[in-house]
């Protein structure tokens, strides 16, 4: 029987690579987005997926957003699956459980080491992990209402501040990231906020 917090948790980590690769194919960088795309349905993530069956992964929408990137199809052409696929994600959050402040941190933790990786003397240096960082921060901020009423809105607060670190709406590498210093910082806002929930 497995863990429901690892499964959870497992879940969110793939939901980050998701996030930020439909962000990207929504901006018009289906390239870079491609790869993040690939986690619910590529051999190579079998691991990650184990157990969301369970909880009703369904495979065809992220297939059929995968085969439309491959086609060079423009993510306006497909928007119906890319919101499925959105749509399923959430659905399997809910049956995942979890507890929200956990996973926050969680993914708060995923944000500073991948923004660390992808972020260095100034560039972008690994824009996969610079990408899937903005993910995780927005997988989290999707989460952040499921805190108790009084803590969720400082909470989303400084998500949306962390969040804002990198383009508006997608991930685009940039010529001027932000530092990996304020994505400490502002990752550790929410962590101080979390703890006192």
């Amino acid at each position: 029987m497995q863990d429901s917090d690892e499964l959870a948790r497992r879940l969110a980590f793939m939901a980050g690579h998701v996030e930020a690769g439909i962000a990207l194919y929504r901006a018009g960088e289906g390239e870079s987005g491609a790869p993040h795309l690939l986690h619910p349905v590529s051999e190579a993530y079998a691991e990650e997926r184990e157990g969301l069956d369970a909880i009703g992964f369904d495979p065809a929408p992220f297939q059929a957003v995968s085969q439309a990137l491959e086609n060079g199809r423009p993510a306006a052409e497909i928007e119906p699956q890319l919101k499925a696929v959105e749509a399923n994600l959430a659905m399997m959050r809910e049956k995942a459980g979890g507890k929200p402040d956990e996973l926050i941190a969680y993914l708060m933790k995923l944000t500073v080491e991948e923004y660390g990786i992808g972020v260095t003397d100034g560039a972008v240096s690994d824009p996969g992990e610079y990408q899937d960082a903005w993910g995780f921060a927005v997988v989290a901020r999707q989460i952040a209402p499921q805190l108790p009423a009084g803590d969720s809105e400082a909470v989303i607060e400084q998500l949306d501040a962390l969040i804002s670190l990198w383009p508006e709406n997608a991930p685009i590498v940039t010529g001027n990231p932000a530092s990996p210093e304020s994505v400490i910082r502002q990752a550790a806002r929410v962590n101080e906020l979390l703890l006192g929930a």
